[in-house]
C-alpha cells in the first residue's frame, strides 16, 4: 500500500508524468482511410517531450511531443491506393493495417443525415449489393458535453451488406456515387445526431454577437442553473407508477437531460466533432435545420459561423462544404402564408453567397407531407454527389439548381430571369409552372399565373394585382411547385421581396 502511494506521489511531482502509453483518437484505426494529394496530418498524446515517428508508404516524420504531451505532424501527400501499413512510434509503437488512401468526407447533421440504409427506399436490395470492400466508414457515437473530448468509441470498417446497414443512408449512397465514378477509396466519417440543434455544434466562445445569440444563451443559462435531472426521473417514476394502476394512454416517456443532450450550444462540438477535427478531408455533406427553423433568420449567421469555424479550426482552408436543404413537410396550403420553413430554406440559400466553396442540394421533390424523414435518401445523396463530382473532381455535370437572378416589371406582369439553368427550364408532370404568388404594395400574396416564356425565364401574372411588386415561389412549408431545369434539378426556392417574415425578431 505505502509503495502505491509513493508511486503516485512521485508522478505527481515529477515534470515527466508516469503516465505511459501512445494514445490517438479512435479515427486513427485499422481500416482507415486517409485523404489523397493532400499533407495527411498525424496526431495523439504521448510523455511530454517524447520524440515520435511516424512511417507509412516509403515515407516518415518526426517530431517531438510538447510539454502537454500532444504531438502534431504531416506526411506527404500520397496518391490514391494501399493497403499501406501506418507506423506510429512514441514511448510504445502502434501498427496500423490496410490502411487506404483516397477521398475522406465527413457526413453530419440531424436525423435526416443519421437516417439509416437500413430505413431508406429498398433497404434489403440496398444492403444486398453494398459489397465495397474499399468504402471504408466510421460513426462516431452520440456524446453530449461541454468537455472537449479527444476520443470516441468506435472502429473503421470495410462496407459490406452487414456493416452499410445501420450507417448514414445520405452518407453512404453519397459515398459509392464518387467510389463508382472515381475509382478509389473512399473514407465516410458520420457525426450526425438525431434532432440536434446547429448551435450544439458550435464552439462556445464564439457566441459574441448578444444581439444574435444573448436571447439563446440565456435561456440555456437558466436552464443551467435550475434543472435537476434527478429530480425530473423521479418525478418521471411517480407518474409512471400512477399509469400502472389505471393504464390510460401512453406510458410516461422517460425525461431526457438537456444538460447533455443535442440541442445545449457546444455540446456537439465537444463531444461528437472534437474528436475527428482536423483528421485529413476532402470535404464535408451537412443535413441540418429542421431543429432551426423556429429561429430561421438566426440560422441566416448561425450556419455560416459553423462552417466557418469548423474550417478554422480544421487548418485546411476553405473546405468543400455541401448541404441539403430542407424538404417539403407538413400540410399543403391552399393560400399563400407565412412559413419558417421557407424562411430556413432562405437561409441556407442566403450561406452560398457567403461563404466560398460550398454548394446547397434542393430536394423541394422529395419530401413527404407527413414524414419528416423521407425515405428517398438516395436521390437526396445523387445531388450533393453533383456538387462534389463537378466542384472537387471536375466532371463536366450539371449540379446546381437554377435560382432566381432578376426581375423586371412589364404592365401587370414580372418577368424573371435564372442563373444556373442547365439545359433549360422545364417543369414537372404538368407543362404549367406552378407555385407562383404574386404582391402589389399591400404586400398581400395571391397564387399567380406564369409560363415559360424562354430557356431562362418566366413571366408572372395575376388579373388581382394591377401593380404588382413582389414575387415568390415554392414559398411555403410544403409548397406544391414544379419547375425545375431539363436535368430534373428544382429551381431554388426564393422571393423578391425582402419584407420581414414570421421569425424575424426570434432569438
Amino acid at each position: 500500500m505505502m509503495r502505491s502511494l509513493l508511486l503516485v506521489f512521485t508522478c505527481l511531482v515529477l515534470s515527466a508524468p508516469c503516465q505511459a502509453g501512445l494514445k490517438m483518437s479512435s479515427v486513427f484505426g485499422d481500416h482507415m482511410v486517409l485523404q489523397q494529394k493532400q499533407p495527411i496530418r498525424i496526431w495523439g498524446w504521448t510523455n511530454p517531450n517524447q520524440s515520435v515517428w511516424v512511417e507509412m508508404a516509403a515515407q516518415n516524420a518526426t517530431t517531438t511531443a510538447d510539454r502537454d504531451g500532444r504531438f502534431q505532424l504531416n506526411l506527404k501527400p500520397v496518391a490514391a491506393g494501399g493497403p499501406y501499413t501506418l507506423t506510429v512510434k512514441a514511448d510504445e509503437t502502434k501498427t496500423f493495417q490496410d490502411v487506404l488512401v483516397g477521398e475522406v468526407w465527413l457526413c453530419s447533421g440531424q436525423s435526416n443525415m443519421q437516417f439509416a440504409v437500413s430505413s431508406s427506399n429498398d433497404p434489403e436490395l440496398e444492403a444486398l449489393s453494398a459489397n465495397y470492400p474499399n468504402i471504408r466508414l466510421i460513426s462516431v457515437p452520440q456524446v453530449g458535453t461541454q468537455d472537449p473530448q479527444n476520443d470516441f468509441n468506435g472502429e473503421w470498417t470495410a462496407c459490406n451488406p452487414e456493416t452499410v446497414r445501420s450507417f448514414s443512408a445520405v452518407g453512404y449512397f453519397f459515398g459509392r456515387q464518387l467510389h463508382q465514378t472515381l475509382n478509389v477509396p473512399i473514407g465516410l466519417i458520420d457525426t450526425a445526431w438525431g434532432g440536434s440543434a446547429c448551435e450544439a455544434w458550435i464552439r462556445k466562445d464564439l457566441f459574441t454577437d448578444k444581439h444574435l445569440y444573448g436571447p439563446l444563451l440565456d435561456r440555456w443559462q437558466k436552464t443551467e442553473e435550475t434543472y435537476d435531472h434527478d429530480a425530473a426521473v423521479a418525478a418521471w417514476e411517480n407518474r409512471v407508477e400512477k399509469w400502472k394502476i389505471n393504464r390510460k394512454g401512453r406510458q410516461p416517456r422517460a425525461p431526457r437531460n438537456p444538460l447533455t443532450g443535442q440541442h445545449r450550444p457546444a455540446n456537439l462540438y465537444n463531444g461528437v466533432l472534437k474528436p475527428v477535427l482536423g483528421y485529413t478531408i476532402k470535404g464535408s455533406i451537412w443535413y441540418q435545420g429542421e431543429h432551426n427553423t423556429g429561429r430561421a433568420y438566426q440560422y441566416r449567421d448561425l450556419f455560416p459561423l459553423m462552417i466557418q469555424s469548423w474550417r478554422d479550426e480544421w487548418g485546411q482552408g476553405d473546405f468543400s462544404f455541401y448541404w441539403v436543404q430542407l424538404a417539403d413537410f407538413k400540410a399543403e396550403q391552399p393560400e399563400p402564408l407565412d412559413s419558417d420553413w421557407a424562411e430556413l430554406r432562405e437561409a441556407q440559400t442566403m450561406t452560398m453567397s457567403k461563404l466560398p466553396n460550398t454548394g446547397e442540394a434542393v430536394i423541394l421533390n422529395l419530401g413527404e407531407a407527413d414524414d419528416i424523414h423521407p425515405k428517398n435518401k438516395q436521390d437526396v445523396a445523387k445531388r450533393l454527389a453533383r456538387w462534389a463530382l463537378a466542384k472537387d473532381y471536375g466532371i463536366n455535370i450539371v449540379y446546381h439548381s437554377p435560382m432566381y437572378k432578376s426581375m423586371e416589371g412589364s404592365g401587370n406582369r414580372m418577368i424573371l430571369t435564372f442563373d444556373h439553368i442547365g439545359g433549360g427550364l422545364d417543369t414537372f408532370d404538368v407543362t404549367t409552372p406552378i407555385g407562383f404568388t404574386i404582391a402589389g404594395d399591400d404586400h398581400k400574396f395571391v397564387s399567380a399565373s406564369a409560363k415559360i416564356v424562354d430557356a431562362d425565364t418566366i413571366e408572372v401574372w395575376s388579373d388581382s394585382v394591377s401593380a404588382p411588386v413582389a414575387v415568390r415561389y415554392a414559398w411555403a412549408d410544403n409548397p406544391m411547385c414544379n419547375v425545375q431545369n431539363r436535368e430534373g434539378l428544382p429551381v431554388t426556392p426564393f422571393r423578391t421581396d425582402s419584407w420581414p417574415g414570421k421569425t424575424a425578431d426570434i432569438r
